[in-house]
């Protein structure tokens, strides 16, 4: 018999073999590809136009392992041609190092079902309300939106949703944008849930990858927390998906295969006729949108648990009180922050960029440092003494030859967490401190810095927005934002939206324990717009500004924003190369192609970059003629072309 094998590499369709044995649409096999053995899948169409008399290779045999549901198989062929990406690539998201792996014995599940005694959690009557109409229509596909101030115990009633699914039989989903700091996060889990949830991200063993992937598709682990390809794993009878932050742009994939993972969350639902929610504090434009419009169902929880007041707002007028020579706080504030700490609260000094410095010059030969293999300039980590690319990973030493003396006399500019630690430390010398960064937390020690931080014994935090992403910190009360005005001045159609996200978000993460707290806003700029949108307690108002304004200028979610990048080490044929592709595309698509233009980002990777862009009204046939049009286009060799569909960023 004559089977279709997709295969897990860049072609768009499956290849043909024969097998004595009869095999079943989902079942795992490994079959010959060129010189070697590879492991497939029976899909559930036949390629197209096959030569009849082609000699068929066999399959070699059949894998020992639950056959993937066809709902999955479904939703993987919608997600290859939504986001234009070859078929072979959308099952490699889904197989595990190209492999999959006989069952396991039961006794490795052990840690993910053997339950002990939960935790009660006590429900207040604004989140009982909110679980009763979250009940409502759990059976089938729908998506709910629940909204909640920071604080206000949005994690208890998803859990709670979660429990009931569970108690049905179900597995459940639960995405998380960050997902290398999930210690706090599988805490709370195991006192609410009395069992483990497995864990999926890039950071884990693949011997813990095999245990939770066989685990999902034998039914044996009832619940993941993963990151964004946590959304391809193989799950015998999932029963609710919950995407936490929604609004988070770190859903998005912007490298390698591109797309967004809230989305294809909600269409992966749709295709298992499962429940989704989404949850956040500032939804995006988006999501409420569709809510507005009634295509997603909502609740709201405005009152912190226990009812904990949210913060007050204070603006330090820099013009008024001027930080001193080479510093970057203002004395007012060091009085404010004093005064927070004699009172035993734990203070957060916030500055949304890594390292100590993201300027170098040198004062004889006014040279700044930038990045050989990208157009960025390079950062300098005091703690390692060296200069870093966040890009490509380059690192340098400070060590360079002058060309007007013997070495480069450097002078740093710009605050970074590191001068801001080093002055902190200076100005509050009997206080410990902490730097909250991706360069600090994501290694071993991240859990026993985050106890003490919880039990107080460090009294500063020194933090970028990593330290807004849903921690909770009791005695955290105040929070001092010292980057606002460079924040505010976004030229993407999406700054204001990730601005008031992230500002809030961090905003609430004082007060959580109800004592009383304050954020203070250092700035030069009285008039800022963001400040106000930030202090406004309900983010609807902001959402509904912005919907009118993307509505005026036919912005996204009213227009499909399609964008292509397009690469290569050569400027010049890349440029050239670049104009051919959009007269080609004019040509087949009744659309707006706007571009090519540089990237704002010119080189990564010593790779030079073109964008284009195309505007259309929503149609999903857009894809497919898109498609088409690439299909008969013939790049030029050393060229790369990469789509995204509905981007975030435009770097």
């Amino acid at each position: 018999m004559r089977y279709p094998i997709l295969l897990p590499n860049i072609f768009n369709h499956p290849f043909t073999y024969e097998s004595d044995k009869k095999l079943k649409v989902g079942q795992y096999v490994v079959v010959p590809f060129g010189k070697s053995k590879i492991t497939g899948i029976v899909w559930n169409e036949f390629e197209k136009n096959i030569k009849k008399d082609f000699k068929l290779k066999k399959i070699i045999k059949p894998i020992d392992t639950p056959i993937l549901n066809i709902s999955t198989i479904k939703f993987l062929n919608w997600f290859s041609k939504y986001n234009l990406i070859p078929l072979g690539m959308s099952l490699k998201l889904h197989l595990l190092s190209n492999n999959v792996y006989e069952s396991l014995k039961s006794d490795v599940f052990d840690k993910y079902s053997k339950a002990s005694k939960s935790e009660q959690f006590e429900f207040s009557e604004e989140q009982k309300k909110v679980l009763l109409k979250i009940k409502q229509n759990k059976k089938f596909f729908r998506v709910h939106l629940l909204q909640g101030t920071t604080g206000s115990g949005k994690t208890m009633i998803y859990f709670k949703s979660i429990k009931d699914k569970l108690n049905q039989g179900y597995q459940a989903l639960i995405l998380l944008p960050e997902i290398g700091l999930t210690y706090e996060f599988e805490k709370k889990f195991r006192e609410f849930f009395g069992f483990n949830a497995a864990v999926w991200h890039s950071g884990i063993s693949l011997k813990s990858k095999k245990i939770v992937w066989n685990g999902l598709a034998s039914g044996k682990i009832k619940v993941v927390i993963g990151a964004r390809s946590a959304l391809f794993l193989p799950f015998k009878n999932i029963g609710e998906i919950v995407v936490d932050e929604e609004h988070d742009q770190s859903f998005k994939q912007d490298e390698g295969v591109i797309y967004n993972a809230r989305d294809m969350a909600i269409t992966r639902a749709k295709f298992e006729n499962i429940p989704i929610m989404l949850v956040s504090a500032v939804p995006s434009v988006e999501t409420y949108n569709n809510v507005k419009n009634k295509k997603y169902s909502s609740s709201r929880l405005i009152k912190r648990y226990k009812n904990a007041q949210l913060p007050n707002y204070e603006i330090i007028n820099l013009r008024k009180n001027k930080p001193e020579k080479k510093s970057f706080i203002s004395p007012l504030t060091k009085n404010k922050v004093l005064a927070h700490l004699k009172n035993g609260d734990q203070v957060l000094f916030f500055v949304n960029r890594r390292g100590y410095a993201p300027h170098a010059m040198c004062v004889n030969c006014i040279k700044v440092f930038s990045c050989p293999n990208c157009s960025i300039n390079l950062v300098f980590h005091k703690r390692t003494n060296k200069l870093h690319c966040h890009y490509c990973g380059y690192k340098s030493l400070l060590d360079r030859k002058c060309t007007k003396k013997n070495f480069c006399d450097l002078v740093f500019s710009g605050p970074g967490v590191e001068k801001i630690n080093e002055e902190i430390n200076k100005i509050f010398p009997g206080y410990k401190s902490q730097i909250f960064s991706s360069d600090t937390m994501n290694k071993k020690s991240s859990k026993e810095v985050i106890e003490k931080i919880t039990s107080n014994e460090i009294n500063i935090l020194v933090g970028t927005q990593l330290i807004s992403k849903g921690f909770h910190f009791p005695y955290l009360n105040c929070i001092v934002v010292l980057d606002i005005d460079l924040s505010a001045n976004g030229h993407d159609l999406r700054s204001s939206e990730k601005n008031l996200q992230l500002y809030h978000q961090l905003s609430g993460r004082a007060g959580r324990a109800g004592k009383p707290s304050k954020v203070y806003f250092q700035t030069y700029d009285l008039k800022s717009k963001t400040i106000e949108q930030i202090t406004n307690q309900d983010p609807f108002i902001f959402l509904e500004n912005e919907i009118k304004i993307r509505k005026k200028y036919n912005l996204p979610p009213f227009e499909r924003f399609i964008g292509l990048i397009l690469t290569s080490m050569n400027p010049k044929n890349l440029y050239e190369e670049s104009l051919k592709i959009k007269e080609h595309l004019i040509k087949r698509l009744n659309c707006k192609i706007l571009g090519p233009v540089e990237a704002p980002i010119f080189r990564i990777k010593k790779k030079y970059r073109y964008r284009i862009l195309i505007r259309a009204k929503k149609d999903l046939s857009l894809q497919q003629k898109l498609q088409n049009a690439l299909d008969a286009f013939k790049i030029q060799p050393g060229i790369k072309l990469a789509v995204d569909v509905d981007p975030i960023n435009f770097n």
